[in-house]
């Protein structure tokens, strides 16, 4: 039992902990939240046509499934995630800025890659620190991540606010000075107790690879946040066909962010075991992409959006805390980056497909996504009397 004067010092930890994570979290999206919508316009600016430009935006997916589970797994080999963290932020500043200087597309291409083989695996690595903080000192994974999305909200506003204040040529500089921040957010994060195992696994990755459960985990979540893919590629050119202006569109997008926050944040209150949130958010999905399909009027459109709170934020709720639960905390690391791998080839090839599918079907692209997270909701309940902790698991108590 802790003495009277100790209670006050793991207070103290456990709050810069909690802070130091959500300046981190909130720095990252940022990053992303600038990067994501404009970045392709700083490359047409440049010059880059469109070929480039789609070879260009591909590289992030790519290396999520390529690379990225290579990174985790040596950061965690080395008991180093926090300090991977801290490089994986640096090269992306430095990755950025570099390519910032470029103008020749292949040179450009080049350069992106070896930044995104740093910059994508940041949040796996993340979320695997925050998952040992949150077992570590008994904090709810949502509250913190809801920094991250308030934070990729306003980059992309503050970043929508400057296209039209500063020229498209000088967009990448935003990204790198987010990236600076985040570099510097990085500086502040607290060091975890020493997780190693007490005896040495040879064939870890292998052996949680080989779990049937922590296989449903990943693919039903895969499954259920593929779905979005149709929602993110092309709701704002449906959208604007429809005759939704672009301020309407812009509104309707941060109407789902915010029931996403209000949902991380409510997330302690929450008793439902984390198959059941999954489930749910694959369900609430199914009803969201149904309904979006119908064309409905915008009164009904802005409602559904709300919805996004379900489909996306109680998806990840509930995938965080099974793989807590599931994953040995001295694999959490390997276990995020096989799960960032899962969902970036289904990503991917889903992003692909669905171009193909708008083309022929429309609206009704979004019925092929309803059934895809059906799929997912089907897979984890299916799962769920066989996922109980892995018995050295930080919730088992091993």
């Amino acid at each position: 039992m802790q003495s009277d004067s100790q209670i006050p010092i793991a207070a103290a930890k456990k709050r810069r902990f909690a802070v130091s994570l959500a300046l981190f979290y909130s720095a990252i999206f940022a990053v992303s939240g600038t990067h994501l919508p404009f970045f392709p316009v700083w490359l047409k600016a440049i010059g880059i046509d469109a070929a480039w430009i789609g070879l260009i935006n591909a590289l992030p997916a790519i290396t999520r499934f390529t690379t990225l589970p290579q990174v985790t797994a040596f950061a965690e080999k080395r008991h180093a995630i926090r300090a991977a963290m801290m490089v994986s932020v640096l090269a992306t500043a430095v990755g950025f800025a570099a390519v910032g200087l470029q103008q020749q597309p292949l040179a450009l291409f080049l350069i992106y890659a070896l930044t995104c083989m740093m910059w994508t695996p940041t949040m796996p690595l993340t979320d695997a620190y925050a998952l040992r903080g949150v077992a570590r000192y008994g904090l709810d994974y949502g509250p913190l991540r809801l920094w991250g999305s308030a934070a990729f909200a306003a980059g992309s506003l503050a970043c929508g606010y400057l296209v039209d204040v500063i020229a498209a040529r000088d967009l990448i500089w935003v990204i790198v000075a987010w990236a600076i921040v985040a570099v510097l957010a990085g500086l502040l994060l607290q060091p975890l107790d020493d997780v190693r195992h007490r005896t040495t696994e040879r064939h870890a990755g292998t052996a949680l690879l080989r779990d049937a459960g922590f296989w449903a985990i990943i693919a039903a979540a895969a499954l259920i946040q593929g779905s979005h893919v149709a929602y993110y590629t092309f709701s704002a050119i449906n959208w604007q066909l429809h005759g939704i202006s672009g301020l309407t569109i812009a509104g309707l997008w941060t109407l789902g962010v915010v029931a996403e926050i209000v949902v991380f944040a409510l997330s302690p209150r929450f008793s439902l075991h984390p198959s059941t949130m999954m489930a749910i958010g694959g369900l609430s999905a199914v009803v969201r992409w149904v309904v979006t399909a119908s064309e409905p009027p915008l009164a009904l459109l802005a409602v559904v959006q709300l919805g996004h709170g379900f489909s996306f934020g109680m998806t990840i709720l509930g995938t965080m805390s099974l793989l807590v639960r599931r994953v040995p905390s001295h694999q959490i690391a390997r276990g995020q980056g096989y799960y960032a791998a899962c969902n970036g080839l289904l990503g991917a090839a889903t992003s692909i497909a669905s171009g193909a599918i708008y083309a022929r079907i429309g609206d009704g692209l979004y019925c092929v996504m309803a059934a895809m997270a059906g799929l997912g909701a089907l897979v984890i309940w299916s799962a769920r009397h066989r996922l109980a902790p892995h018995p050295h698991s930080e919730t088992s108590g091993g």
